[in-house]
């Protein structure tokens, strides 16, 4: 091929070239590979990565580091390129890709994530420094068993009035898991209510 051709022969049309993906969690082979942008995320796991260990079921995928969107299972059968997540309502963000196997306690999962972003808030922005430090405790109540069911839409309600709102990117990343997590499994939040 003439040029830089090559590059664009790889990938999709509007997403030329190659991607390093790092493949962690609940994967038979964690590491980091390069593959053509648009590479199956399905594929990505069972083929590129092993699969799931110790033979369980996938139940959840977050495709571009702790800040994207996650995905459930039946979602990934798509190409990992950045209009296809964007399609799908998450996103490629840095190819920090996690396997989440169906033992995986997204309640807990979500308030580790959040104490991250709390302690990572610089604090100069109100809504990311007072929303992660909220959504950190109001989460780790969750976790613990001591929430109430208001708990659970107060977390929806903190991140989407952050999402948009701070002077960077960082409240954007903590919201974005939040709502996500939340929607899709608001089950496993209800059932540790009281618990």
């Amino acid at each position: 091929l003439n040029g830089g051709d090559w590059y664009h022969a790889l990938g999709t049309p509007k997403n030329g070239g190659t991607r390093l993906v790092c493949l962690s969690g609940h994967i038979n082979n964690p590491g980091v590979y390069e593959v053509p942008l648009g590479f199956n995320l399905r594929r990505l796991i069972d083929e590129v990565g092993g699969g799931v260990w110790k033979g369980r079921k996938l139940k959840a995928v977050i495709p571009g580091g702790s800040s994207s969107p996650i995905l459930t299972a039946d979602e990934i059968d798509i190409p990992a390129d950045y209009d296809s997540l964007a399609k799908a309502g998450s996103m490629l963000g840095s190819g920090a890709t996690m396997v989440c196997d169906e033992t995986t306690d997204m309640v807990k999962l979500l308030a580790r994530v959040m104490k991250f972003y709390a302690h990572e808030s610089c604090g100069w922005c109100i809504p990311c420094r007072e929303g992660t430090t909220w959504l950190a405790r109001i989460l780790t109540r969750l976790d613990e068993g001591t929430g109430m069911t208001r708990d659970i839409d107060m977390v929806d309600q903190l991140a989407t009035s952050m999402f948009g709102r701070t002077f960077c990117a960082l409240g954007d990343a903590a919201a974005m898991p939040a709502m996500s997590i939340i929607r899709k499994f608001r089950h496993e939040f209800e059932a540790k209510i009281g618990s």
